[in-house]
């Protein structure tokens, strides 16, 4: 059977300019390991049942208003500031366009395009003034103009997948279980596949990614846990 190549083929990348991926991941491990690092914490301190599930509701709601408000804010100001860029580049296009054109045609020569060659298709790419903007954009920035990620894309992803990921660790307490390890166990497994799904976008082994993160929230759990073990003691001794 002949392989068709990729180049030939609609949609053989995946869509990377979305915005929804990085913060849909962020927000599911930051959710996982927030809520396990709490839950750890006041569980180490001796704290009853009901102030567990207090405490991660309430770390749950606070950090993903505050993840959502965060994505939207930090992409809404990066799209702002390369459309800023973007204008001072269409200004100076409209004002210079052979320095620009010149400037254009230097870069390709930097990557081995003859000189004449390159001009060329400066001066082609000039006559265009929209291509052109784009063009210098993507030389320059290394931005697409045209494909800027969503902050609200950014930010409803964010928000829900950290309120999904928050509320694994609390799942055994909602049912009925009130014993802090058995909590620790479905948070660990929870972080180890979430892990292990990333990689299906990274291409990356199912089993190191999961790992990576089992062992990254293990980490943080175990220093809340200390913490909080050390201060209930010192609570109960005083």
């Amino acid at each position: 059977m002949t392989e068709t190549p990729a180049a030939l083929r609609e949609a053989h990348h995946a869509d990377v300019s979305g915005g929804w991926l990085r913060p849909a991941v962020f927000g599911a491990m930051d959710g996982l390991v927030t809520n396990i690092a709490l839950i750890a914490g006041v569980g180490g301190g001796g704290v009853s049942p009901k102030s567990v599930v207090l405490t991660g509701m309430a770390g749950l709601v606070a950090g993903a208003i505050s993840m959502g408000l965060g994505e939207y804010t930090s992409v809404r100001s990066a799209n702002e500031q390369v459309a800023a860029e973007v204008a001072k580049e269409r200004r100076e296009l409209e004002r210079h366009p052979e320095a620009e054109a010149r400037e254009l045609a230097d870069a390709w020569v930097a990557r081995g395009l003859p000189r004449d060659l390159a001009m060329q298709v400066a001066d082609a790419v000039r006559r265009n003034p929209e291509e052109a903007l784009r063009v210098h954009v993507r030389e320059e920035l290394g931005v697409d103009p045209d494909e800027q990620p969503s902050p609200w894309s950014a930010a409803i992803s964010s928000f829900l997948c950290f309120s999904l990921g928050a509320l694994v660790p609390l799942l055994t307490y909602l049912i009925g279980f009130t014993s802090l390890w058995l909590a620790l166990g479905v948070g660990g497994v929870g972080l180890f596949v979430a892990g292990a799904v990333v990689a299906r976008f990274t291409n990356r082994p199912w089993w190191t990614s999961g790992l990576r993160q089992f062992l990254l929230g293990a980490a943080a759990a175990a220093a809340t846990y200390l913490v909080g073990a050390l201060i209930g003691i010192q609570g109960n001794v005083g």
